[in-house]
């Protein structure tokens, strides 16, 4: 399965931000959007950044509640690894694992088109684990 396949299932929306709104903007986002990063992008949709509520629970506590007002460039993941449309589950979630992260956003011909959680990964690597397992009883029941 292919990181295509998985937007194809889930959608493509992706919620963004620019570089200089407000670290309080962007929490009241995650919270709004009920998710766990925000890509930062330009007008353009290049990728700019990624700014994830543990890149937030660390600058709170290492700078208070005074970082509320400070642009989000100031506190983002700048250097973002992305993925293709044509990437498989495994190459993701080999991605997410040595990165430590859990959200990478798809782009293609530098374009944001797209991003991929762990939990989407996830989810559809157990999928096709439980239907080779219930080919393979099928195929057991049969021989």
């Amino acid at each position: 399965m292919t990181v295509a396949r998985i937007l194809s299932e889930k959608g493509r929306e992706v919620f963004t931000t620019q570089p200089h709104r407000t670290l309080k903007e962007v929490i009241d986002l995650l919270g709004s959007k009920g998710v766990g990063a925000v890509v930062v992008a330009d007008a353009s949709m290049s990728v700019l950044g990624i700014l994830s509520e543990r890149d937030v629970v660390r600058v709170i506590a290492q700078n208070g509640a005074a970082a509320m007002d400070d642009p989000v460039s100031r506190h983002m993941t700048a250097k973002v690894t992305t993925v293709t449309r044509a990437d498989t589950i495994d190459h993701v979630m080999q991605t997410m694992t040595e990165g430590r992260f859990r959200h990478v956003p798809v782009v293609e011909d530098g374009r944001l088109i797209g991003i991929v959680s762990i939990g989407d990964v996830v989810k559809r690597h157990v999928n096709t684990i439980d239907s080779e397992r219930q080919a393979l009883r099928e195929y057991i029941a049969t021989a």
